[in-house]
C-alpha cells in the first residue's frame, strides 16, 4: 500500500512539473476592460469598448426580424438536430455568397465561388488563412501577411497560430485622423509580387477611416499590377452606413476587376447574432474546376476542427437571406442600427464643436464610418477617462459608438472636453 501511494505521488508530482513552465498569458484587454466596467459602481458609467451594438437604453437588441426567424424555426416540428454537412447549410452558404457578391456576380454564375460555413467572421480568418499557409504558391515569398496599422487585434494571433507572419502597412494616419493613403499605395507598390494583403472591406476596425470608391479603384489597380492576393475581412456589411450594397461595393469591384481574392463573412453585427457565431468563407477562383478542388480541401480542413458547423444560426440567417419579406424587414433592422450610430456621430460633433468648442478638429467624429471611432486622444487622455470620468474606452482612444445614447452623450462630450483640456 506504501508503495502504491509513494508511486501515485510521483506520478502526480511529475504531472504538475509537466505545465510549471507554461507561462501566464495575459488577458484579452477588451474582456479585461468589461470586467472593470461591471464591477464599477459610478452611476454615469460608460462602456465604450465593446464592440456590440446596445439600444438607446443601452440594451442588447434582438432584431425583430430575428425574433420572429425563431419564432418559426422553433414551431417548425420537421426540424432536428442532426449534423449540418462539412461545409455548413447549403441554403445559408448560397445565400451568404449572393449577399456579398451580389446575385448576379460573375464569379457565382460562372461557379467558382467555394463557400464553407464557419464560426462566425474569427472561424472564416482562420481558415482564410489556414488554407493560404497550406495551399498558396509563396514562390520565394516568405508566409507573411500584410495587415493595416492598426487593425483588428485578432488579426495577427490568428495569422500567427498558422505559421503565417503578420507584417503592418501604413493605414491610419494620426496627423489627420484619416487614411495615409500614400503610405498604403506605397507598400502595395514595393512589396514582392503576390504578396497577401489582408482589407477590411467597410467600416475599417478599429479606426473607421475607408477608402473612398476613387481610392479603392486605385487600390485594385494596383493590386493587379503587382499580383497581389485580397484577404477581405467583411464584418460589417450594412451596420456601416445602413446598405448592404453599398457596404459590398469595394468586394463586388474587386471581383469585377479579377482581382485574386477570398472573402471572410460575419453576421454577429449586421444580424446580432453575436453568441450564434454565424460566418462565411468565400474563396473566389479563376474557373469551376479549380473551385470545386478548393472547396475539397476547406472541407478537409474545417472537419479536422470543428467536424461540422452549428445549425441554429445559420438557419435563422438562411431564412432571412432566403424569404424577400424577410429580408426586406432585416434591411430596416439594420437601417435602424446604423442610423442610431450616425445620429450619435452627429449629436457627438456638435456638442464637441457647437456648445463645448472642444479645442482640436472633430471632423473625423463624422467623417469615419461603422460602429468604432478613432476620437485622436492620446493613451493618457484615455486613460485619464477612465480613471477620472468611468468612460472606459482602449488605449489608443478608440470608442464603440454603439455604447453612445441620449442618455450618456453629454456626459461622455463634456468628459472627453475635459480631459482634451487637462492634458
Amino acid at each position: 500500500m506504501a508503495d502504491r501511494i509513494k508511486q501515485l505521488a510521483n506520478h502526480m508530482a511529475a504531472t504538475a512539473e509537466l505545465w510549471q513552465s507554461v507561462p501566464l498569458a495575459p488577458p484579452d484587454s477588451i474582456f479585461k476592460l468589461t470586467a472593470a466596467y461591471k464591477e464599477d459602481t459610478f452611476e454615469k458609467k460608460i462602456n465604450l469598448g465593446v464592440g456590440a451594438y446596445r439600444d438607446d437604453n443601452n440594451k442588447p437588441w434582438i432584431l425583430p426580424v430575428v425574433k420572429e426567424a425563431t419564432r418559426i424555426l422553433l414551431s417548425d416540428e420537421t426540424l432536428d438536430h442532426e449534423y449540418l454537412p462539412i461545409t455548413g447549410l447549403p441554403e445559408f452558404t448560397v445565400g451568404a455568397a449572393k449577399l456579398i457578391l451580389s446575385p448576379n456576380s460573375p464569379a457565382i454564375t460562372e461557379e467558382r465561388v467555394a463557400s464553407v460555413q464557419t464560426i462566425s467572421g474569427t472561424g472564416a480568418n482562420h481558415l482564410g488563412a489556414l488554407f493560404l499557409s497550406k495551399f498558396y504558391q509563396w514562390g520565394t515569398n516568405q508566409k507573411k501577411v500584410y495587415v493595416s496599422n492598426p487593425t483588428w487585434a485578432n488579426h495577427h494571433a490568428i495569422f500567427k497560430n498558422v505559421g503565417i507572419e503578420p507584417v503592418d502597412y501604413p493605414y491610419y494616419d494620426p496627423k489627420t485622423i484619416g487614411l495615409d493613403f500614400a503610405g498604403f499605395i506605397g507598400t502595395l507598390k514595393a512589396a514582392p509580387e503576390r504578396s497577401v494583403f489582408l482589407l477590411h472591406a467597410c467600416a475599417h476596425n478599429p479606426t473607421g477611416v475607408d477608402p473612398t470608391q476613387e481610392q479603392w479603384t486605385t487600390i485594385a489597380e494596383t493590386m493587379l499590377e503587382k499580383k497581389h492576393y485580397a484577404f477581405i475581412d467583411c464584418a460589417y456589411q450594412g451596420f456601416a452606413s445602413g446598405d448592404l450594397d453599398k457596404d459590398a461595393w469595394a468586394v463586388r469591384f474587386f471581383v469585377e476587376k479579377g482581382v485574386t481574392m477570398l472573402v471572410c463573412q460575419s453576421f454577429a453585427k449586421n444580424a446580432g447574432l453575436y453568441g450564434e457565431r454565424v460566418g462565411a468563407l468565400h474563396v473566389v477562383s479563376p474557373n469551376k474546376e479549380t473551385s470545386a478542388k478548393v472547396k475539397s480541401q476547406l472541407s478537409v480542413l474545417s472537419r479536422s476542427e470543428i467536424s461540422n458547423p452549428p445549425t441554429h444560426g445559420a438557419r435563422i440567417v438562411s431564412m432571412i437571406l432566403n424569404d424577400p419579406s424577410m429580408f426586406e424587414a432585416w434591411k430596416r433592422d439594420i437601417q435602424t442600427m446604423a442610423g442610431r450610430i450616425i445620429d450619435m456621430r452627429k449629436e457627438l460633433f456638435r456638442l464637441l464643436t457647437e456648445e463645448l468648442h472642444t479645442p482640436g478638429n472633430w471632423d473625423h467624429i463624422v467623417n469615419q464610418i461603422g460602429m468604432f471611432s478613432f476620437t485622436g486622444i492620446s493613451p493618457a487622455q484615455s486613460k485619464a477617462l477612465i480613471d477620472e470620468a468611468h468612460v472606459y474606452l482602449t488605449g489608443n482612444g478608440r470608442i464603440s459608438m454603439a455604447g453612445l445614447n441620449t442618455k450618456n452623450i453629454r456626459y461622455f462630450a463634456e468628459s472627453l472636453d475635459a480631459v482634451v483640456r487637462k492634458y
